[in-house]
């Protein structure tokens, strides 16, 4: 895999054994919004801290997708990738936007 950008709030991480490149970028933040029904930064943050299984898909999905890693979000669903994994993924990804 080739590096990842950090200035660009890119992040790694280990989805079901395979490295990927995760970042949150206004597309992908549309793509969330979308998924989730959500309209806003407010009414984003509420439903990010109240999230289903399937909408930490659509999150990762997004997130994916913004890594340039659209092949991954596309099979997400038949990915072996674990919950915390998931979790940690999406936190990691907000973290370094946060940061960028």
């Amino acid at each position: 895999m080739n590096g990842v950008n950090g200035v660009r709030g890119e992040v790694r991480a280990t989805l079901g054994g395979a490295e990927r490149r995760l970042c949150l970028t206004l597309g992908a933040l549309a793509e969330i919004e979308t998924g989730l029904g959500v309209a806003g930064v407010e009414a984003l943050a509420a439903r990010l801290r109240a999230l289903s299984a399937a909408d930490l898909s659509v999150v990762l999905a997004a997130l994916l997708r913004g890594g340039g890693e659209g092949e991954a979000a596309d099979g997400l669903a038949q990915a072996p990738v674990t919950p915390a994994e998931a979790a940690a993924a999406v936190a990691r990804a907000f973290a370094a936007a946060a940061a960028a």
